[in-house]
């Protein structure tokens, strides 16, 4: 697996936990998946995700897509 679909698994999963989360517990769960969606945004315009930062940290290979 590399850097960038590390980020979108990851990307995924925070997004399906906050939604599972805000149908059962509280709709302020809500935010967590907002977060990651914008945070998906900005990257895709200036190519920064702190996420693959530590993901290449952690040993995987970068792909190109993210610095």
């Amino acid at each position: 697996m590399n850097v960038d679909r590390a980020v979108l698994v990851f990307a995924g999963v925070v997004i399906l936990v906050g939604s599972l989360l805000a149908s059962l517990h509280s709709p302020w769960w809500l935010l967590l998946p907002a977060f990651a969606g914008l945070n998906l945004i900005q990257a895709s315009f200036t190519g920064f995700c702190p996420a693959a930062i530590v993901f290449r940290r952690l040993g995987l290979k970068p792909a190109g897509l993210f610095r």
